[in-house]
C-alpha cells in the first residue's frame, strides 16, 4: 500500500478545468473514445435525415443545397471524426495496458492531437450549423469543388478543417509505433505481442504513408480556391484527376486503416470468448502485413470509369481480387479458432457474429466491384454506397462495439445492462440489413448515388421506403445502446477484475485503472501471459517487476529493444502540462486566419506556434550526465537521456516517413502532369543561371556537413567545436533559405498561369520551409549547447538536429534538379 500510494502521488493528474493539462493516456484515450461517439451520433443524425429525403420520391423535406451539405458531413463526420479518432482513443487507452507499459512514448503529443481533433472537428460542426458546411460530397472532387462552382468557403472549411484534424492522426501513428517498437514490458518479445498491438503497428505505419498525400491534395486544392494556382484546371497546364489520384492514394488504404485495428479486436475477442489460443497466429500476421502493403496498390479501382489505360485496368483489377486472400487467412482463421473453442455468447460475442455476417457480404461485394466489367455497370450507384457500408459498418463499427462492451468493466468498473445491449444489437442488426441489403437492389436498379430526389416510376420508390424504414430501426438500435452505455456508466454492477478470463495483460490490474497501470512492470512469460501466469496481475501489484521504487519528482517507464523486448533504459515522462492545449490553439489559430481569409494573422499565428513548441521541447532534457536506475534486483539501466533509443530521436524518424509520403506524393503530382495534363511541356522558363542555384546547394551542403561535424565533435568531447560548427549551421541554413527562392524565381511562369509554374512555387516552398526549419534545429541545437544541456553523452537534440538536416538536403537536391533541369530545357 506504501508503494501505491507513492505512486499516486507522483502520477496524481489535476481535478475540475485543471484536468484540461492532463497528458496521461488513461485521460486522454477516453477523450478520444468519448468525443468519437458523440461525432457517431451527429454523424447518425444526418444519415436519419437523408433516409427521410430519399423515403419517397420528389421529397421536399431537404432542398437540394442543404441535401448536398447533410449528405456531406454525413461521410465526412463518419470518415473524419468518428472511425479514425475512435481509433486513436482505443489505441491510446489500451496500448500501454497490453504492453505492460505505464504509458505512451509521447503523452504531450497525445493530448495534443486530441486538442487539433476536437477544435478541428468543431470547426466543421460549427460550419454546418452555420449553414456554410462542406457540400461537394465526402471526396470533395475537382472541378466541382473549385472556386468557380464552389464560391463561398463550404469547400474550404473541408479541406482546412480536415487538414487541422488529420495532425492528430500523423500524432498518433508516430506515437503508438515508437510505444510499441520500444516501450514494451521485460521480455515481450516482438513476435509475442498482443495481436491487437500487431495491428495497431501496421495500421500506424499506413497511417504515416498514407495520409500525406491527401494533405497534400488538400493544400494545393485549397491554393487553387485562394490564390488560383491551376493544379485542377485542365484550360491551364493542371487535371482534376489528380485530385482523384491523391484523394485515392489515402482513400483506399484509409480503408484498411480503418479495418485493420477492428481486425484486432475481433483476434484478441475471439480466442477469449472461444478459451484457446488464436488458430494459425503466425498465419494471421503476416496477413496482417501482407494487407498493409497490397492496400496502397488498389487506389485506382475507385477510378476504373475515368478513362485509364486497359493495362492499368488490369493490373489494379488483380490486386484489388488480391487482397481478398490475406483477408480470407483472417477469416478462416477466427471461424476455426470457435470450432476448436467453446464459445460464450456473451453480449460483445453477438456484435463479433453479426460482424462475422455482415463483412462476409461486404466482402463478396467488393470482389464483383474489382471486376472491370461489373464496376462499370455499378459504378455510382447505390450498390457502392451498399457495399461501403457493409465493408465500413460491419467490417469497423461491429467489432469496435464488441470491444466497447469488452472493455466497458475495464474503463468503469461496471457491468453493462445484458437484456437491453441485446436489444441494442439485434435492432441494429435487423436495421442495417434491412437499409443496405435492399440499397444493394436499388443499384442494381440504376439509381445514382449522391443524388437527393428522384422522380415516381423508376422502380426506386419501394427498395427506398424499406431502406429508410430500416434505417430508422437501426436508429433507435443505437439510442437504445447510448441509454445502455451512460446508464450501466453511473449505475451497473461493479464487475469482478478480468470477468471474461482473457490472457491479455490489460486485464492483470485493477478496473478502473489507475493513472501508473502498473505498480511495477511485470516479465512477460508469452504471449498468453495471464493463461501463462494467472497470479502475474497480483504479483506485479505487489512490487515483484521491475521499476517498483516511485521517484517523488518524475514519472517513469521501462524501454525495451524492440526485437527482444529485453529492457534496455528508463524513459522520464512528462507531468501535466498546459502546452499540448495551447499549441493546439495557436495552430488553430492558423487555420483559422486561412479560413476567414484574413492572412494577415496566419504567420503571427504561426510564429506563436513555433514559440511555443520551441518552450515545449525545451522543457524536456537535463544538464548533467544522469546516473544509473536501479529498476530491480541487480539490474540497473541508463535514463533515456543518454541512450540511442531516446524517444525524442525515434520519433522524428518516423515522423519523416511521413513527411517523405508528403514529398514523394509531391514527386507524383509533378510527373503525373508532366505526363497526362494538356499544355505540357510547359511554357519557355527564360532561365536564370546555375550560379545561384549552385550556391544554394552549396549552402545545403555545407549544413547538412556542419551538423554531421557538430555531432562528432560532440562525441569527442570537443564543445567549442561543436557549438563553432552550429553556428555554421545556422548560417549555411539561413543562407540557403535566401538562396533557393532567389535561384528559382526570376524568370519563373506565374503560378496563376499555368500549373507548371503552381508546381515549381509549391516544390520551393516545400524546400524553403524545410531549410528555414532547419535554421530552427540549428539554433536550438545551439542554444541547448551553450546553456549546458549537451554532453558527449546527451546528444538527442543533435541527433535531431543532423537527421532534419540529412532528409532537407536528400530532398532539397531532388527538388533542385525537378526545378531546374526541365526549365535548362526550354
Amino acid at each position: 500500500m506504501a508503494l501505491h500510494r507513492r505512486l499516486q502521488q507522483v502520477w496524481h493528474n489535476p481535478p475540475g478545468w485543471r484536468s484540461l493539462s492532463a497528458v496521461n493516456h488513461n485521460i486522454v484515450g477516453r477523450r478520444f473514445i468519448a468525443t468519437a461517439l458523440l461525432f457517431f451520433f451527429v454523424g447518425g443524425l444526418l444519415a436519419m435525415l437523408i433516409r427521410a429525403q430519399l423515403a419517397t420520391s420528389q421529397s421536399a423535406f431537404l432542398d437540394d443545397a442543404l441535401y448536398a451539405q447533410v449528405f456531406t458531413m454525413h461521410g465526412t463526420i463518419m470518415m473524419f471524426l468518428f472511425a479514425i479518432p475512435l481509433i486513436e482513443g482505443f489505441a491510446i487507452y489500451l496500448l500501454p495496458k497490453m504492453l505492460g507499459a505505464r504509458d505512451l512514448a509521447y503523452p504531450r503529443l497525445g493530448a495534443f492531437g486530441y486538442w487539433c481533433y476536437l477544435l478541428g472537428g468543431l470547426i466543421l460542426l460549427g460550419a454546418l450549423a452555420a449553414g456554410l458546411a462542406p457540400d461537394g460530397g465526402w471526396f470533395l472532387y475537382t472541378p466541382l469543388s473549385n472556386a468557380t462552382h464552389t464560391p463561398g468557403v463550404n469547400a474550404d472549411v473541408w479541406l482546412l478543417g480536415i487538414t487541422f484534424v488529420e495532425i492528430s492522426a500523423v500524432a498518433a501513428a508516430v506515437e503508438i509505433i515508437v510505444t510499441i517498437l520500444t516501450m514494451r514490458a521485460p521480455g515481450m518479445r516482438l513476435v509475442d505481442m498482443p495481436v491487437f498491438a500487431w495491428y495497431m503497428l501496421v495500421t500506424a505505419g499506413m497511417m504515416l504513408v498514407g495520409f500525406p498525400p491527401l494533405i497534400l491534395g488538400s493544400l494545393i486544392l485549397e491554393l487553387e480556391r485562394a490564390a488560383g494556382w491551376p493544379f485542377f484546371d485542365a484550360a491551364r497546364g493542371g487535371d482534376p484527376l489528380l485530385w482523384q489520384h491523391l484523394f485515392w492514394l489515402f482513400g483506399h488504404p484509409e480503408v484498411y486503416i480503418i479495418f485493420l485495428p477492428a481486425a484486432g479486436i475481433v483476434s484478441t475477442l475471439i480466442p477469449t470468448f472461444a478459451q484457446r489460443p488464436l488458430v494459425g497466429r503466425s498465419w494471421v500476421l503476416a496477413s496482417v502485413v501482407a494487407m498493409g502493403f497490397i492496400s496502397f496498390g488498389l487506389w485506382v479501382h475507385h477510378m476504373f470509369t475515368v478513362g485509364i489505360p486497359h493495362l492499368a485496368l488490369v493490373f489494379f483489377s488483380a490486386a484489388s481480387m488480391l487482397v481478398a486472400i490475406p483477408t480470407a487467412v483472417q477469416m478462416f482463421a477466427w471461424i476455426a479458432t470457435l470450432w476448436h473453442g467453446r464459445p460464450k455468447l456473451a453480449l460483445p460475442m453477438l456484435w463479433l457474429l453479426g460482424f462475422l455476417v455482415v463483412f462476409v457480404c461486404g466482402g463478396l461485394t467488393g470482389v464483383m466491384l474489382a471486376l472491370v466489367p461489373f464496376n462499370w455497370q455499378a459504378h455510382d450507384t447505390h450498390f457502392v454506397v451498399a457495399h461501403l457500408h457493409y465493408v465500413l459498418v460491419g467490417g469497423f463499427l461491429f467489432p469496435f462495439l464488441a470491444g466497447v462492451y469488452y472493455w466497458f468493466p475495464h474503463l468503469f468498473g461496471r457491468q453493462t445492462l445484458p437484456r437491453l445491449g441485446s436489444w441494442a444489437f439485434w435492432l441494429v442488426f435487423v436495421g442495417f440489413n434491412t437499409t443496405f441489403f435492399v440499397m444493394h437492389l436499388t443499384g442494381l436498379l440504376g439509381m445514382p448515388r449522391r443524388v437527393g430526389s428522384y422522380v415516381a416510376g423508376l422502380g426506386w420508390d419501394l427498395p427506398n421506403l424499406v431502406s429508410s424504414l430500416g434505417s430508422f430501426v437501426m436508429g433507435i438500435g443505437f439510442f437504445l445502446l447510448l441509454i445502455d452505455l451512460v446508464v450501466s456508466a453511473y449505475l451497473g454492477r461493479i464487475a469482478p477484475q478480468n470477468p471474461w478470463r482473457a490472457s491479455t495483460l490489460e486485464w492483470a490490474m485493477p478496473t478502473p485503472p489507475t493513472f501508473y497501470n502498473f505498480a511495477s512492470q511485470p516479465r512477460i512469460p508469452g504471449a498468453e501471459p495471464l493463461w501463462t501466469e494467472p497470479d502475474l496481475g497480483a504479483r506485479a501489484a505487489a512490487g515483484e517487476g521491475l521499476l517498483a521504487e516511485a521517484q517523488a519528482d518524475e514519472q517513469r517507464s521501462l524501454g525495451s529493444d524492440p526485437v527482444s523486448g529485453e529492457p534496455t533504459h528508463v524513459v522520464r515522462l512528462p507531468r501535466p502540462s498546459w502546452l499540448p492545449l495551447a499549441a493546439a490553439l495557436a495552430v488553430g489559430g492558423v487555420f483559422m486566419a486561412l479560413l476567414t481569409k484574413n492572412y494577415g494573422l496566419a504567420p503571427p499565428a504561426a510564429l506563436l506556434a513555433l514559440a511555443l513548441f520551441w518552450c515545449w521541447a525545451w522543457s524536456i532534457g537535463l544538464r548533467q550526465d544522469p546516473a544509473a536506475v536501479d529498476v530491480g534486483p541487480g539490474l540497473q539501466l541508463p535514463v533515456h537521456d543518454v541512450v540511442d533509443r531516446a524517444p525524442g530521436r525515434a520519433g522524428l524518424l518516423w515522423t519523416l516517413v511521413a513527411n517523405g509520403s508528403f514529398f514523394v506524393s509531391l514527386l507524383f503530382g509533378h510527373a503525373y502532369l508532366a505526363t497526362v495534363a494538356p499544355g505540357w511541356p510547359p511554357p519557355r522558363w527564360l532561365h536564370a543561371g546555375w550560379t545561384t542555384p549552385l550556391a544554394g546547394a552549396a549552402a545545403l551542403a555545407l549544413a547538412c556537413g556542419a551538423m554531421h561535424y557538430a555531432e562528432r565533435a560532440n562525441a569527442r568531447g570537443d564543445a567549442r567545436g561543436r557549438q563553432l560548427a552550429l553556428l555554421a549551421a545556422l548560417i549555411a541554413a539561413l543562407s540557403a533559405t535566401l538562396l533557393l527562392p532567389t535561384g528559382v524565381l526570376p524568370g519563373m511562369p506565374s503560378p496563376r498561369e499555368h500549373a507548371y509554374g503552381a508546381m515549381l512555387a509549391f516544390s520551393l516552398a516545400y524546400a524553403v520551409l524545410h531549410t528555414a526549419l532547419g535554421a530552427v534545429f540549428a539554433a536550438y541545437a545551439l542554444a541547448r549547447g551553450q546553456t549546458g544541456y549537451l554532453s558527449a553523452r546527451r546528444s538527442v537534440e543533435l541527433h535531431n538536429a543532423r537527421l532534419w538536416w540529412d532528409y532537407t538536403a536528400a530532398t532539397g537536391a531532388v527538388l533542385l534538379l525537378a526545378m531546374h533541369v526541365p526549365g535548362w530545357r526550354h
